[in-house]
């Protein structure tokens, strides 16, 4: 597993606004959508490319284009969806998939409740997303998913990680396969309730509101 922290500047500074207990929620998704616009910058350095001719005004060239087949970008449900638009927006021709995992509050695993993914996985680049890696159970099931349909090249979208959780992941993948997380900023610890210090609190109730 590698691990990559997106140490710039406005990273920082949009975080720093996501902790504030403060943030409105309608402030707080705009700036969960910024801030994954510019870790998808990091998260998409290694996307499979492949050359194509382009004819310029001046002359023939050779560019770049995205390989087939396209990646697929897959938000862990619900807070998932709040980072969807900021991957896509560098990303707009990777096709989407849905998991929906919740976390147990008693036992801290992590059930699925829903999915729309392809069965095959297999050649295809896969980027999940999720707000928080806390304790990890939620990111290895959902690692777990992607990896029986044939995926060996994950990479996973977060704004915030906690020791623990990477640990978890990176004890659960060892050389099964390409796996890759991206993060805003690696975390304290975790508390007795299994959130993230200082951290920034529920994500998913931050962007939606409590239901």
């Amino acid at each position: 597993m590698r691990l990559h922290v997106a140490d710039h500047p406005l990273v920082a500074h949009k975080l720093s606004v996501l902790r504030d207990v403060s943030t409105p929620s309608p402030t707080f998704r705009q700036l969960v959508d910024e801030l994954v616009t510019l870790l998808a910058y990091e998260a998409t350095r290694h996307v499979r490319t492949e050359e194509v001719p382009v004819q310029t005004p001046v002359a023939l060239t050779t560019g770049i284009k995205l390989a087939d087949p396209s990646p697929i970008v897959v938000p862990i449900l619900r807070a998932g969806l709040g980072m969807l638009d900021g991957m896509t927006r560098l990303l707009p021709t990777a096709e989407v998939g849905f998991l929906g995992l919740r976390r147990d509050e008693e036992t801290l695993e992590a059930i699925t409740y829903a999915n729309r993914l392809p069965d095959d996985l297999s050649g295809r680049q896969c980027f999940l997303l999720d707000p928080m890696l806390a304790t990890g159970g939620t990111l290895v099931a959902s690692i777990d998913y992607v990896l029986q349909r044939g995926a060996r090249d994950v990479t996973v979208v977060c704004l915030l990680a906690a020791p623990e959780g990477l640990k978890l992941v990176e004890e659960f993948v060892g050389d099964r396969a390409d796996v890759s997380v991206v993060v805003a900023a690696v975390d304290e610890r975790l508390n007795e309730k299994a959130y993230i210090v200082p951290g920034l609190g529920d994500a998913g109730d931050r962007l939606y509101g409590i239901v």
